[in-house]
């Protein structure tokens, strides 16, 4: 079998090279040529016959709809976050630090489905024996799970088609013969990721794919990468913390908003089903600068704590912090609340956190990042039993939000006695009446006399 042609191509202008330049002659940007495996000149064309009857196209009245099967990982949050189950020849991309427990989790996953199916765990930056000392450690242990050590992809692509379920850890540590340049570059991971999804499509096989993330926290390789996949998750959280969250970025099969939260013990990773502990701190409601919000992600709701520390600024320009809540939508709500309400924090520190790690990007988090600017600002702390919910504008009017029966049922199954929310939520929410406490409001001064 001759080797495949290749050449380079700068990612930035398309020039095309025979060799590797650092810097491209036509942009003038450096370590931008990836090599690319050159098509033949001359094809083989297809016949008419042929050629006719794979192009045709088909009215969408025609086309029968297939329900997609389903298969349980094992973990409950795995499930919600992909959406239901794994669908059977799919490509799911796993991102996240190195050694923050992709693998631990695949691991685990890989030996729940070997119970029923015939699992391949490919690994090319471990061997066989330090997979099964992993496992030992997780008491994992199946005849149906296969463990094989190997970096190329072309000889492994026999086993891939004994198997059901296949894992690769990592897609940065295989590389295919067709390209001359080392594992890891840009070329061999999209030619490899290229390679596993003609296999997955064409024979059903599914496959989860391990990715490791650059300092910017994006996965490492070309954007493709991730357009190839049908799901790309990422899985965050602090080296020496227990708690993780994993994250739907990309799920052709289900929402992208869902977010699972796992915690790493010795004995592997386990969902949480209770969240209580990770998002609401024990002591809120006794110092001022918190408030706590419900938080909407996919099918479900999560009581998330917000909270402000201010303090005097030593420089002419007040410095703006946020974790979890977007920087510019806070320096927003700041304005709104200086010039609508007249709090002086022009020449305040201002420092914003959501607790656990938890990203709030719907705008329902912006009446509860206001009211805790509020208790940080007077110095007075907002009750326990407190929840707060809306979306604010610029003319500090408090607007409507999605799912707001859903957002009060969660406070009262939390225990909280009082919700504030926006007045035109209150035809909604009318149900509730007499067993929760709820304050409609229509700016965002209503909100703050209603809390001070």
């Amino acid at each position: 079998m001759s080797k495949a042609l290749t050449q380079f191509v700068c990612t930035e202008c398309g020039y095309a090279s025979a060799k590797w330049l650092g810097k491209c002659p036509s942009c003038g940007k450096f370590n931008t040529l990836c090599e690319e495996v050159v098509a033949p000149a001359e094809t083989k064309k297809p016949s008419r016959a042929f050629s006719a009857l794979s192009s045709r196209p088909v009215p969408l009245s025609q086309v029968t709809f297939e329900k997609i099967p389903r298969v349980s990982s094992g973990i409950e949050e795995l499930d919600v976050v992909l959406g239901g189950g794994i669908v059977r020849g799919s490509l799911v991309l796993v991102g996240g630090d190195p050694g923050i427990g992709k693998s631990t989790l695949l691991t685990q996953v890989s030996a729940h489905l070997a119970k029923a199916h015939k699992v391949l765990y490919l690994s090319a930056e471990e061997s066989c024996g330090q997979v099964k000392l992993r496992c030992e450690r997780l008491g994992l242990n199946s005849d149906n799970l296969y463990l094989l050590n190997e970096t190329n992809i072309d000889l492994a692509e026999e086993a891939f088609l004994d198997a059901e379920f296949v894992v690769i850890d990592s897609i940065q540590a295989v590389y295919t013969e067709a390209l001359s340049s080392a594992a890891g570059s840009v070329g061999q991971v999209r030619e490899c990721a290229a390679k596993l999804m003609r296999i997955a499509k064409s024979k059903g096989i599914t496959f989860f794919i391990v990715g490791h993330v650059t300092k910017e926290g994006t996965l490492a390789g070309p954007k493709v990468l991730e357009h190839i996949m049908d799901t790309v998750l990422y899985f965050e959280g602090e080296r020496t913390e227990n708690f993780k969250i994993l994250r739907a970025v990309k799920n052709r099969f289900g929402s992208v908003q869902e977010v699972g939260v796992f915690e790493m013990t010795g004995e592997g990773i386990f969902g949480v089903s209770d969240y209580s502990a990770l998002f609401l701190s024990d002591t809120r409601g006794e110092a001022a600068g918190a408030a706590v919000t419900p938080s909407e992600t996919g099918n479900r709701c999560m009581m998330v704590e917000i909270q402000t520390l201010m303090a005097k600024s030593s420089y002419g320009l007040p410095r703006r912090m946020s974790l979890g809540v977007d920087l510019n939508r806070m320096i927003v709500l700041i304005a709104v609340l200086e010039k609508r309400c007249g709090l002086p924090l022009g020449t305040q520190d201002i420092y914003l956190n959501a607790m656990g790690g938890i990203r709030l990007n719907e705008p329902s988090a912006d009446l509860a990042v206001l009211a805790a600017l509020a208790s940080a600002e007077k110095m007075t702390p907002i009750g326990k039993e407190v929840a707060v919910f809306g979306e604010v504008g610029l003319t500090g009017e408090v607007r409507a939000v999605n799912f707001a029966d859903k957002r009060v049922n969660e406070c009262m199954k939390m225990g909280f006695r009082r919700v504030i929310l926006p007045a035109k939520n209150m035809k909604a929410c009318e149900k509730f009446k007499g067993k929760i406490e709820l304050v409609p409001v229509s700016y965002v001064s209503q909100m703050i006399k209603a809390l001070f």
